[in-house]
């Protein structure tokens, strides 16, 4: 079978490698399924690298040697790819650099540790980044994005020296007092520093007409998992005979009405217990003989899910695509780089804090040929997750401070 693009990839592809030639960085802000592995695949061949280092998600590596093999770029060039975690273990030359999922260098203040890695080992070498969503939650995630070339069009040495000059700096409560809220970038500004070095493109573009349909469910939890939530609001702690939970700040209890509503809880020793089976067996009883793709948050949901599932359920992408069964991912670990599009639904047992996190998981049905992806969030009646939805649909991250405001009736200072 004879592989090829389609025409608008070739298309940006040529207009990729003159930027990448000229500026040694382009940033290719492509919306999900429409092709940008591809795309700096064929950037690289037209750019004459011999030598490839393609860094993505573990769980995405596969597929990129796959596409890297399909459409015959063996006899262009080599490829190495590697996840983030595996930087150090690369050896050897090379002279392209491609960054997959590239957002996830954009922490602010400070770079994360896979970024100073990053930038310490290759910050001479030309790069090609990808990501759909390059500032999901605020345009201050840019400044590392870049700083990790010595080609970033910011000269700035550091964020601060950065965010005195595109930041409207203010001032945010925590707990303790105080500290510095650098989330306020100036688009403006920043937008006319980076365009030359960005093509977009979106999926109305590539021709996609799919539309997302996000539907919200409400399942009844236990009795004792209300009595133990409202015990644990009021007193802050709840003590057993072995295992203890403790919610003695905004930030801890949050934590944990975000575990239990959905069933489960770390105990302070760091054990994990399954508390209420009722949204896994909500989900099978309603999704009944559907092939599905659940996104869940936390370890113990996945047991849960195992327990109740059992045979009709897999985690290997493989088997999933192979099979009957559903496949239950993490949500983090699973937002990125996998297709899922052979399930009929995408159901959320629980949701994440993160706007990244809601965006881009909710596009793992999408393929060109897909003109409806319906997606079902499964709320606990009275739960917390239905608040957290309401902001990481807005682009912003549900933190403690939206928490606060909305159990405000928690004394906090006991």
């Amino acid at each position: 079978m004879i592989y090829k693009l389609r025409d608008y990839q070739i298309e940006l592809s040529l207009k990729a490698v003159k930027i990448l030639r000229v500026k040694k960085i382009v940033y290719l802000s492509m919306e999900v399924r429409t092709g940008k592995t591809l795309t700096a695949l064929e950037t690289a061949k037209l750019y004459g690298a011999k030598r490839v280092l393609f860094l993505t998600k573990k769980k995405a590596i596969s597929s990129i040697i796959d596409d890297y093999t399909k459409f015959n770029y063996v006899n262009d060039f080599e490829i190495e790819v590697i996840n983030d975690e595996s930087i150090s273990k690369v050896k050897g030359k090379f002279d392209l650099i491609i960054h997959d999922e590239h957002h996830r260098f954009g922490a602010f203040p400070k770079p994360g540790k896979y970024t100073k890695e990053f930038a310490q080992r290759f910050n001479t070498l030309p790069m090609i980044f990808l990501s759909g969503t390059p500032t999901p939650e605020s345009f201050s995630q840019i400044y590392h994005q870049f700083w990790v070339s010595l080609y970033s069009p910011f000269p700035n040495p550091n964020f601060y020296a950065w965010a005195s000059a595109y930041v409207n700096v203010k001032q945010k409560r925590v707990s303790f007092g105080f500290i510095n809220d650098y989330s306020d970038a100036n688009v403006e500004m920043i937008n006319d520093k980076i365009k030359d070095y960005l093509i977009t493109f979106t999926q109305k573009e590539a021709g996609f007409e799919t539309e997302v349909k996000e539907n919200i469910m409400y399942c009844d939890m236990k009795p004792i998992t209300y009595s133990l939530i409202d015990k644990l609001a009021k007193d802050l702690v709840i003590d057993g005979q072995t295992e203890t939970i403790l919610g003695d700040t905004a930030v801890k209890l949050m934590s944990k009405f975000h575990q239990m509503f959905s069933g489960t809880v770390k105990f302070e020793s760091g054990n994990t217990m399954i508390l209420d089976d009722s949204k896994a067996i909500f989900i099978k009883e309603r999704f009944k003989g559907i092939k599905l793709a659940i996104f869940y948050k936390f370890k113990a949901e996945l047991e849960m899910l195992k327990q109740v599932f059992k045979d009709e359920l897999t985690t290997e992408l493989e088997e999933f695509n192979n099979t009957n069964k559903s496949i239950a991912y993490q949500i983090v670990s699973g937002r990125e780089g996998v297709n899922l599009s052979k399930a009929k639904y995408l159901v959320y047992f629980n949701i994440d804090f993160s706007a990244t996190s809601y965006f881009q998981s909710r596009d793992r049905l999408t393929t060109k040929e897909r003109l409806s992806n319906e997606v079902f969030w499964i709320f606990s009646k009275g739960g917390i997750e239905q608040k957290i939805y309401k902001v990481v649909k807005d682009k912003k991250k549900y933190t403690s401070n939206y928490f606060k405001k909305d159990y405000v009736r928690i004394n906090y200072s006991k």
